[in-house]
C-alpha cells in the first residue's frame, strides 16, 4: 500500500519587501583560455578538421544553405558542425554562421553536450573531465549565431517552434560531487543512456518506469548586450538556459533584442524534464531537426522574455536566490496580467493568486528559475492542484518554510527519499528520476511562509498501473 509523505512544517521567519519591477543582474564574463587542440575524449577542437594529405576545406557558401522545400517554399538549413557551433559560451562579437530575414524559416541541427562528446559509451568519469578540464564554459553545444537582418536593439524577436525531431537516444547523469541541487550529498556519479521511442513518444527510464517524451530546447538565446565571452549556463533577459519544459513545438518565444541582428543560438536540447531539474540534467538529447520561424516585432518593446503556448502565456524570473526569482516572476506576471486584462497592478496582483500557475523551472543553472503559466481563458487552466499528501494521481512531498530555497530543497529531498525508501530505487536513480519527472509547484507565498509542492505522477509506473 502506498504511503503519504510527511508534510514538514517549519516556524516562519521574516522575508524582505516585495519590489515590483525587473531585477538587474551583475554579470562577469567567463574566462576564455585558449582550448587545447584535442579534448579529453580525443575530439579535435580546432575550428576546422583537416586530413593530412588533403587540402583544407574552404568556407561554406551561404547561398547553399537555402534549400527547396515542399510546396515551392524555401527554408534555410543549418547543420551542426564544428564551424556552426560553440561549446559552452555566448559572445556577441562571434561572426554569424547564417543570415536570414524576418519571416524566414530555419531547419537546424543541434549536438549533444561538449561538442557531441556526451554520447552512449562516454563514462561518467569522462563527462566529469569534460567539465573540470574546461573551466569557465558551460557544457552546452550551441548552434549559431543566426543573424536576423531587420533586428535592432529595442525590437522584440519572435521565435516560433514549428517542429522538433530528437535523435533516438538521450542521457541523464549526475556529475560526482559537482553541480546539481545536492552536490555534497551525492558525491558519487552515474550516467544513464536512454532509448527514445519516437513512435510512441516514450522512454523507459528504469524497468517498469516509462516517461513521456516532450522535446523542448533547454537553451534558446539572443546575444547579451554586454561585450565579451560568457558562460552558457545562467539564463537572463536574453532568455538562454531557461529550462522551461512547457516550451514545446507550437510555442513561441518573445525576447528583447540587445544587439544588431539579435544573434540567435540554441542547444541544450531536451526530450523531457522535471520541474526543478534537480540533478543538473534533464533527458538530454540532440535534435535532427529543430524547425523555427523568426520574426522581428517593431514598436512593442519588452523588458524580459515571455513564451506563448497553445493555452497559456508564460512569464518568468531568474536569480541565484529562489526568493528573488519569485519576486521577479511575480513582477513580470503582474505586469503581464495588467496589460492583458487592462487592470491596475494591484488588481493584477490579486488576480494572479487565482489564475496563475507557478512552477520551479530549475534550481541548477547558477540562476534559479520560476515560471508562471497564465491561461488564455478559464477553461484552459493548467493542473493547479497543490496537494499536501498523496492523491490517487500523485505521490507528494510538501514543505513550507520562510525561505523558498529551503522549502524547495526539503521538498525535493523528501521526494528523493520517498523514491529510495518506498519505491526501492537506488539513491542515484531516485535523484535522476526526480530530475526528469518530478513537478515542483509554488504554492501559497507570503512574507513569512513559502510553500513548495513536489509531485510525481503515478502513471509513469506502468508495471504496477493495474494494481492501483
Amino acid at each position: 500500500m502506498s504511503r503519504p509523505i510527511r508534510t514538514t512544517s517549519i516556524a516562519a521567519g521574516v522575508c524582505g519587501t516585495l519590489i515590483i519591477g525587473t531585477a538587474t543582474f551583475a554579470q562577469t564574463p567567463a574566462p576564455a583560455p585558449a582550448p587545447p587542440a584535442v579534448s579529453p575524449l580525443g575530439i579535435p577542437l580546432t575550428a576546422t578538421i583537416t586530413t593530412p594529405g588533403y587540402p583544407a576545406p574552404g568556407p561554406a557558401d551561404p547561398k547553399l544553405r537555402v534549400l527547396a522545400a515542399p510546396g515551392g517554399k524555401k527554408v534555410h538549413v543549418l547543420p551542426a558542425t564544428l564551424e556552426t557551433t560553440q561549446w559552452g559560451w555566448f559572445d556577441n562579437s562571434q561572426p554569424p554562421v547564417l543570415r536570414v530575414k524576418s519571416g524566414d524559416t530555419i531547419a537546424l541541427e543541434t549536438m549533444m553536450h561538449s561538442h557531441n562528446q556526451v554520447v552512449p559509451g562516454a563514462t561518467i568519469e569522462q563527462i566529469k573531465k569534460l567539465r573540470t578540464d574546461f573551466p569557465g564554459r558551460g557544457p552546452h553545444t550551441l548552434t549559431g549565431p543566426i543573424y536576423i537582418e531587420e533586428a535592432q536593439p529595442g525590437d522584440v524577436l519572435k521565435v516560433r517552434l514549428n517542429k522538433i525531431v530528437p535523435r533516438a537516444y538521450a542521457t541523464n547523469f549526475n556529475v560526482p560531487g559537482m553541480f546539481g541541487q545536492f552536490p555534497t550529498i551525492f558525491q558519487d556519479g552515474q550516467v544513464k543512456y536512454l532509448y527514445l521511442d519516437l513512435d510512441n513518444m516514450t522512454t523507459e527510464f528504469l524497468p517498469g518506469i516509462v516517461l513521456p517524451v516532450r522535446p523542448f530546447p533547454g537553451t534558446l538565446a539572443v546575444a547579451r548586450k554586454e561585450p565579451g565571452r560568457y558562460s552558457s549556463v545562467p539564463p537572463g533577459e536574453y532568455a538562454g538556459n531557461m529550462d522551461i519544459r512547457d516550451f514545446v513545438a507550437g510555442s513561441t518565444l518573445y525576447v528583447p533584442v540587445h544587439v544588431p541582428g539579435a544573434l540567435l543560438w540554441t542547444g541544450d536540447s531536451h526530450a523531457g524534464q522535471g520541474n526543478g531539474e534537480v540533478n543538473l540534467t534533464a533527458i538530454e538529447t540532440a535534435y535532427k531537426e529543430f524547425n523555427i520561424t523568426v520574426e522581428v516585432v517593431k514598436g512593442k518593446p519588452l523588458d524580459f522574455p515571455r513564451i506563448e503556448t497553445a493555452k497559456s502565456w508564460i512569464t518568468m524570473g531568474f536569480d541565484q536566490d529562489l526568493n528573488k526569482a519569485w519576486t521577479q516572476a511575480k513582477a513580470q506576471t503582474v505586469k503581464f496580467l495588467s496589460e492583458q486584462r487592462g487592470v491596475s497592478a494591484a488588481e493584477a496582483e490579486k488576480l494572479m493568486t487565482s489564475v496563475s500557475d507557478c512552477r520551479v523551472s530549475q534550481v541548477v543553472n547558477i540562476k534559479k528559475g520560476i515560471h508562471c503559466l497564465n491561461p488564455k481563458n478559464a477553461r484552459d487552466k493548467e493542473d493547479m492542484e497543490r496537494p499536501t499528501k498523496e492523491t490517487p494521481k500523485y505521490y507528494v512531498s510538501h514543505v513550507k518554510d520562510a525561505d523558498l530555497n529551503k522549502a524547495m530543497n526539503d521538498a525535493s529531498m523528501g521526494m528523493i527519499n520517498f523514491l529510495s525508501s518506498e519505491k526501492k530505487l537506488t539513491r542515484l536513480d531516485a535523484y535522476g528520476l526526480a530530475s526528469v519527472a518530478m513537478d515542483c509547484r509554488v504554492g501559497a507565498i507570503s512574507d513569512t511562509e513559502k510553500n513548495v509542492h513536489c509531485v510525481m505522477p503515478k502513471s509513469i509506473w506502468v508495471a504496477s498501473a493495474g494494481k492501483r
